[in-house]
């Protein structure tokens, strides 16, 4: 009788053994988290100087400064990250870099230095200036030095 007892208790696990192995197989078989895209890898590299993340005028902002430009960083399901452009010197005629940007927080606002130097010219700044916000939408020019 004992025996008949095994080989049911056995026949039992051997008709388990195809559903716990696919079990195995589809919990091994988790989507791939989604592709981080360009503004999200951009907000995640950026310097912690680079970055303004707090309240203005009791809203929530999100600001990175790059490239001698200012975004306002929204963030929407999971991972995915919007940057739109708030703020940018005004262009120049000819070829230049960003020599020098800042952002600051000060008393209720977010002060901005943005600088673009001319290639080959030297020195700082063909165009730029120091904008600030109480809004994170609306800047005004309160310098034409970039001057951090």
């Amino acid at each position: 009788m004992a025996w008949l007892w095994h080989a049911r208790r056995m026949d039992r696990h051997a008709r388990l053994m195809p559903c716990i192995a696919m079990l195995a197989v589809l919990s091994a078989c988790q989507p791939a988290p989604a592709p981080l895209s360009d503004a999200a890898i951009r907000v995640r590299d950026a310097a912690p100087e680079d970055l303004f993340v707090g309240r203005l005028a009791g809203v929530d902002v999100e600001l990175l400064v790059q490239d001698c430009k200012v975004f306002r960083v929204t963030r929407g399901a999971e991972q995915a990250v919007t940057l739109t452009e708030v703020l940018a010197p005004p262009p120049y005629p000819f070829f230049s870099s960003c020599d020098r940007q800042s952002m600051r927080h000060e008393d209720g606002t977010v002060i901005a230095v943005l600088g673009r130097m001319a290639v080959g010219a030297g020195g700082c700044c063909a165009t730029g200036g120091t904008w600030r916000t109480r809004d994170g939408v609306t800047w005004e020019k309160i310098s034409e030095h970039a001057i951090p």
